[in-house]
């Protein structure tokens, strides 16, 4: 019977410090596991200045330079220069136990899985390994946000563990872009867009060695993370944007016809309060006109979207036309209200705040239309 492979693949940038504590684990696993598996050791070197090369090389592993730098740049060449079928992933900073690693290898071979997740938050963190700020907000965020918008099957339990087991057939599918930290996180989302079998296993982490300068910035990869994420989901914005747009509209439109409403000592549709309405209509409409934006780079929308970036150029010149008709009869009108003052003021009844907010509402969705039409062109 013809062994299962695993290709160890390790991003590396000027870790000749660490390297070697990690790849003499590396070579004890290769060795338990020659019996049963193909191992091939991998260091994907994204340009690295020091000696991680010829450290990597000493220990017999496979060096694979990546010229695009980034921490998912080096993982994807490395990944990609794997001859084997499985692919494990850590970091070369020996954070994570390689030594773990045929826990993870055993339950995708045995759970058929697509990918098995090393979970810090389920195993054993060591004193000094992970902030306060990673382990008590951004990683349970991010789990949170990730599980809400994608997970269907499966919880992602530990969102930014930089220890995983894959299929490499599965990772080929997945078509990962990301080429810095928030390759962590779009490995996630792509995964459970395909619906993959996704398993988890405890790990344990461990601090930095001294001296050692880490490459990851916290509030900058953090927000990297975020606007990956946010890609994939334009449903997000449409719905939000709809829900805040139809609850503060039809409130508008109630107080236009109702007038102010005296209610146990507070008046409700005055002039402040039809202005916040007005401003959180306009607010709903722009949230929504996100998600249309990020939709033109999508293939999973809703048919709403769809139809709006399927239209025809004659359809979509009349489209904006309109838009841009109501909006000039809007100003003229304003501008009418504001000469009866002798252009003193402008006395914003609630007609005037609900004509002027459908009017730019309008504006606003065709504007977004075809700014979207624009970006489709790229």
């Amino acid at each position: 019977m013809k062994k299962k492979s695993v290709s160890f693949v390790i991003p590396c940038l000027n870790e000749e410090q660490t390297l070697p504590y990690v790849l003499t684990k590396l070579v004890k696993v290769k060795k338990d596991l020659s019996t049963n598996f193909d191992v091939e050791i991998l260091v994907s070197d994204n340009g690295s200045t020091d000696k991680s090369a010829q450290v990597a090389k000493s220990f017999g592993a496979k060096v694979v330079p990546c010229a695009t730098k980034g921490y998912g740049a080096a993982l994807d060449s490395g990944i990609r220069n794997a001859k084997s079928e499985i692919i494990v992933f850590a970091d070369a900073d020996d954070t994570y136990d390689f030594l773990e690693a045929p826990a993870l290898i055993q339950s995708l071979v045995q759970g058929n899985y697509d990918m098995v997740i090393g979970s810090r938050l389920d195993g054993k963190i060591h004193k000094g390994a992970m902030p306060f700020l990673h382990r008590y907000l951004g990683t349970p965020v991010i789990n949170f946000i990730i599980n809400l918008l994608y997970a269907k099957r499966t919880k992602i339990r530990d969102s930014n563990s930089g220890f995983r087991c894959f299929t490499k057939e599965a990772y080929l599918s997945w078509n990962v872009k990301s080429t810095g930290m928030e390759f962590a996180s779009e490995l996630l989302i792509q995964s459970l867009l395909h619906e993959s079998k996704i398993h988890h296993v405890p790990v344990s982490l461990w601090p930095d060695k001294e001296g050692r300068i880490p490459h990851l910035k916290t509030w900058r990869d953090g927000m990297r993370h975020l606007l990956r994420i946010l890609f994939y989901a334009p449903h997000l914005f449409e719905w939000t944007g709809i829900g805040l747009f139809l609850l503060s509209y039809s409130n508008l439109l109630i107080g236009t016809f109702t007038g102010i409403v005296h209610f146990d000592g507070f008046n409700l549709y005055g002039g402040h309060s039809m202005i916040v309405f007005s401003f959180f209509s306009i607010m709903g409409v722009q949230i929504w006109g996100t998600g249309l934006s990020i939709a033109t780079k999508q293939n999973r929308i809703s048919k709403y979207y769809k139809k709006l970036l399927e239209l025809p150029e004659d359809k979509l010149f009349l489209f904006a036309l309109f838009g841009a008709l109501t909006l000039i009869s809007s100003l003229a009108y304003t501008i009418i209200q504001w000469k009866k003052n002798q252009y003193q003021f402008i006395n914003f009844e609630h007609q005037l705040l609900f004509l002027t907010t459908t009017s730019l509402s309008i504006f606003v969705i065709t504007f977004q239309t075809v700014s979207a039409h624009i970006m489709k062109r790229e």
